[in-house]
């Protein structure tokens, strides 16, 4: 998107030397595609650059660069990094203009044709007005899926845009940092892994984590700098021996050591609630065999030899990815082997095809494609998938796009199961699919009258966790009818799907009479029956949607007699006085234009005050994360809660910033007032005489804190305490954890949510 500059500040611009640079960085785009190139497809590229720098002559990006770099950039990771051709570059050329200018997609299609106006058209924003409920992001990624069942070029090259707008996304203000961060954490690096982009991947992990969490990232890199010299002494004497072999066998190969993402890193460290000296396995050997695509597998295994020969393998982390692909084509040996310092270490073994393939997925699939293999046979059964799940999901629900959002993601990451039909034909799920999982997998109609199952040849339930090599027999009643239960246990969206379509049509005839009960009941109550109300209901009986409030009056879970009491509380609410009314505020902006009525002409004035604005403004510490000052938090405007203060490292913020960003708010601390904030402490140690006493002395005679309670469970020697504690605010909860862990036999003490 395209921000106004303020006059007042603009820097004085060499206009000649920017037309001098946006011409470089066109000749460079045309340098690096000039391979992909045929008869008419420079004049073409030449129409949509300058389609594009005229479209966007008079803007300019926030750091105030003009704003055709960013096109000629996405347009250039296009062609590099992703290994796209002319379309693509057209497309990532024109991907903002329909969006920012007056131009339309008929325009577009007019001068470059429907194929480049179709994935223009995936690729802009859908504009207007959303009900609160909906989410304005997840309806636009379903718009972009849409495109993707014909084309997949309009993900890549969203992904493009995505990754060129983290690597530039200093010049953006704190809050868009988080909201666009965590919209790629959540749905765009999954996406990428999903295509096998697995470079693009790790960047924008890496990327999410530098801006939401600047401190740890900045503290892995820099740990990951003074150990370099080290890790690289330590892989040059482990990769000797193997290319000393390697050389023998007369392949042409590379092995090389590298390290492991600055994001995989922090997982583990979180995981493993490890400090960073700890983590081994910080790097991973790769060996790359370049041979022809016959002998590839005969090479890797003989690799494989050559690299067990030396070093012992650990036999439960081999990963045969040669013989079973995975389903975005991505093909590998993988183990783990114990080097002679005494630690793992884990290699990859691989072809150059296989390695082209691992780094650029999906685009460098297409290039092998005339090799009749099936490396891309499973990426296209996922998008028939995504096209199956598209036709089905939420027509006509307001919900429909986030719970879609949340089904797909759910897809993204998994690895998969290989099972086989009594016929004996493969069938690739994700992990964790169960027998009811397969039948839909077969057929909506099997699946729907699924009963129980035959996993080789032995009789078990629907929920059967299946595992790779099983053969599956389905067993099918025309009596049997799905139920909400089985929700609980399939993982497939496939399932997922079918399952609460074929359940809805049976639930219709409940939130028919649910309607009624409810419209019949506010009636006598005096209560109009707006949006406003029902959502207000939804909200108080903890109702995913409102449609899910109305079944549940229908089938008898909540009694229509309860409304009164919902109409007690909500009177009593509305008789408080000097609140800012926060139920009818639920949108961000709204609230923040408020917020300034309240603090006048301050610098910050848009930002909820925590501590200072408790009697203006309805608030609440959530329970999900229970943040203390200090904490870098945010506010969220919730339905019919009031606001509440998350932090920026809350499980649950990069759903919300994704999913709701317009609801998203500023908020920071003030140390107005002493406050006491609950959190939460897990010591572990070596146990001995005394420790307990030694500890709770610390925390109330030394720092004299509250506590709220304290476990302490030892069992051979070990301890493990888990301490709820009162605390004013981070400085003086980091201070309570540095003498504890002066406390002799404490081993480590962790904050926990």
């Amino acid at each position: 998107m395209t921000y106004p500059m303020n006059a007042a500040a603009e820097p004085v611009i060499d206009l000649e030397q920017e037309r001098r640079e946006i011409l470089k960085r066109y000749r460079r785009l045309l340098r690096a595609a000039k391979p992909l190139l045929k008869d008419n497809d420079a004049k073409l590229i030449k129409k949509a650059f300058n389609t594009s720098l005229d479209a966007h002559k008079n803007m300019r990006r926030r750091s105030g660069e003009p704003y055709i770099y960013h096109p000629l950039a996405v347009a250039q990771i296009a062609v590099e990094e992703i290994g796209l051709g002319t379309t693509a570059i057209v497309a990532a050329l024109l991907h903002d203009v329909v969006e920012d200018t007056d131009a339309t997609i008929a325009d577009i299609e007019r001068m470059f044709g429907p194929k480049i106006a179709k994935i223009i058209d995936g690729l802009t924003k859908i504009s207007g007005i959303f009900e609160y409920g909906t989410s304005q992001q997840a309806e636009n990624f379903r718009k972009m899926l849409l495109t993707l069942s014909d084309d997949v070029r309009v993900i890549l090259v969203k992904l493009a845009d995505r990754l060129h707008n983290m690597r530039t996304l200093d010049s953006m203000p704190r809050d868009k940092q988080l909201k666009i961060a965590s919209e790629t954490i959540y749905i765009y690096a999954p996406l990428a892994h999903r295509l096998g982009l697995y470079a693009i991947k790790t960047e924008l992990e890496d990327l999410y984590l530098k801006y939401v969490e600047p401190e740890t990232y900045k503290d892995i890199a820099r740990k990951l700098r003074e150990t370099k010299a080290a890790r690289d002494k330590f892989i040059a004497k482990f990769i000797e021996p193997i290319e000393r072999d390697l050389a023998e066998t007369g392949m042409s190969f590379v092995v090389k050591g590298r390290p492991k993402s600055i994001y995989s890193i922090w997982n583990k460290l979180n995981k493993q609630k490890k400090p960073f000296e700890e983590i081994y396995d910080l790097f991973a050997v790769r060996v790359v065999v370049d041979v022809p695509q016959e002998s590839e597998k005969a090479a890797c295994w003989q690799a494989y030899s050559v690299v067990t020969d030396h070093y012992k393998p650990n036999p439960d982390r081999l990963k045969d990815w040669i013989s079973t692909p995975r389903a975005n084509g991505y093909e590998s040996l993988h183990t783990t082997v114990m080097s002679k310092s005494g630690q793992w270490v884990e290699v990859q073994i691989r072809s150059a095809r296989m390695n082209e393939i691992a780094e650029k997925g999906y685009a460098a699939h297409w290039k092998y494609k005339g090799n009749e293999t099936h490396t891309g046979q499973g990426i296209e059964t996922w998008i028939s998938q995504v096209r199956e799940m598209l036709e089905t999901a939420g027509h006509g629900d307001k919900t429909g796009a986030i719970e879609f959002l949340d089904d797909f993601r759910s897809n993204l990451y998994s690895e998969e199961v290989f099972v086989f039909t009594p016929k004996g034909d493969l069938k690739v799920l994700q992990r964790g699919a169960t027998a009811l999982d397969f039948a839909f997998e077969i057929h909506t109609q099997i699946g729907a009258r699924c009963m129980a199952a035959k996993v080789n040849n032995t009789l078990v339930p629907l929920s059967h966790v299946l595992h790779n090599g099983d053969q599956v027999e389905i067993i099918a009643s025309n009596k049997q009818k799905p139920n909400e239960d089985w929700l609980r246990f399939v993982v497939t969206s496939k399932a997922r799907t079918k399952i609460k379509d074929l359940i809805k049509e049976e639930n219709k005839r409940y939130i028919t009479d649910g309607r009624d009960m409810v419209a019949k009941k506010l009636k006598t109550l005096r209560v109009d029956m707006s949006n406003e109300t029902l959502n207000q209901l939804r909200a108080y009986f903890g109702s995913k949607t409102v449609n899910d409030f109305f079944y549940r009056v229908g089938k008898g879970h909540v009694d229509v007699q309860e409304l009164k009491k919902f109409k007690a509380d909500k009177d009593a609410k509305e008789n408080r006085q000097h609140k800012l009314n926060t139920d009818t505020i639920q949108d961000g902006k709204t609230f923040e234009k408020e917020l300034k009525k309240i603090h006048g002409e301050r610098a910050d004035a848009d930002m909820l005050l925590i501590g200072e604005d408790m009697d203006k403004i309805d608030y609440t510490l959530a329970k999900c994360c229970n943040p203390i000052s200090g904490d870098d938090v945010f506010g969220f405007v919730t339905v019919n809660e009031g606001i509440k203060i998350h932090r920026v490292s809350c499980p649950n913020a990069v759903e919300l910033m994704s999913n709701h960003g317009n609801r998203i708010i500023k908020a920071k601390w003030t140390s107005q007032k002493e406050l006491a904030f609950l959190a939460g402490l897990r010591i572990t140690g070596t146990d001995r005489v005394g420790l307990v006493n030694d500890v709770t002395r610390v925390i109330s005679n030394e720092l004299h804190i509250n506590m709220r309670s304290i476990t302490i469970d030892s069992k051979d020697g070990v301890f493990e305490g888990i301490i709820k504690l009162y605390v004013h605010d981070t400085g003086h909860l980091e201070t309570l954890m540095g003498k504890l862990e002066r406390v002799n036999g404490v081993f480590e003490v962790v904050r926990f949510d």
